[in-house]
């Protein structure tokens, strides 16, 4: 788990990305594709043509991380827009990591009332 704090943003680049590109690549495609600096502390995540792959790019003051996560089953929920980035909040991140749908998150099951 990606260990960032509640107040940091998080940004989805829409479409598809070459998960071949590793750092400086990525750091490439958020300065030129995206128009944001990929030092200023936003986490940037980017998810490959067929979905069952992520990459996220973050800075955390200290130095510049990058973070990959495969999913066995399924596929990572990604915005239908083709251009430009989507704002997530922290939980909606969380989700995104373990392949739910972070646009409308339900509950599986309701506890029963102790009685």
């Amino acid at each position: 788990m990606i260990p960032i704090s509640s107040g940091v943003r998080v940004w989805i680049a829409s479409g598809h990305t070459d998960m071949r590109k590793g750092m400086p690549g990525l750091s490439l495609l958020v300065q030129e594709g995206l128009g944001r600096d990929p030092f200023a502390g936003d986490v940037f995540v980017f998810r490959g043509r067929g979905g069952s792959l992520i990459k996220a790019v973050w800075h955390d003051g200290v130095g510049l991380s990058l973070y990959a996560k495969r999913l066995d089953r399924g596929r990572f929920i990604w915005p239908q827009t083709v251009d430009g980035a989507v704002a997530l909040t922290a939980a909606q991140m969380s989700y995104l990591l373990e392949g739910i749908d972070w646009r409308n998150p339900q509950l599986t099951w309701r506890p029963q009332a102790a009685g």
